[in-house]
């Protein structure tokens, strides 16, 4: 028996976004369904000056994006933020901040954060 997206419970609906969003076939060329894992650190241009979506890795790539648009769409969020490592989130963070602000913030930070 077929059920519509109504009767979904939200751990259905959780599994379904986790397994799909961010992951569409139609972003690759070869239109796998399984997502890449893209490790280059630098891409392709047409010439100097004209972006085509992604230049170095630690500005973004295909990876990221799709793992950005899945976590925004599990958390309800229109956009998420990963980070290629924990100084990069940390600055980050610490930009949206003035001098004089109080962060609270867990003793087990990124090393080295709260020294």
């Amino acid at each position: 028996m077929e059920r519509s997206n109504a009767m979904l419970s939200q751990d259905e609906h959780f599994a379904t976004n986790a397994t799909h969003v961010g992951a569409e076939p139609e972003q690759w060329s070869c239109r796998s369904v399984v997502p890449h894992i893209v490790l280059s650190t630098t891409f392709k241009q047409s010439g100097p000056g004209e972006h085509l979506g992604f230049e170095y890795g630690r500005s973004g790539n295909p990876t990221r994006d799709g793992l950005e648009k899945c976590l925004a769409s599990l958390e309800g969020a229109e956009h998420s933020m990963v980070f290629s490592s924990g100084l990069a989130a940390t600055t980050t963070v610490l930009t949206m901040f003035k001098t004089g602000d109080h962060i609270i913030a867990t003793d087990d930070l990124y090393g080295g954060t709260n020294r």
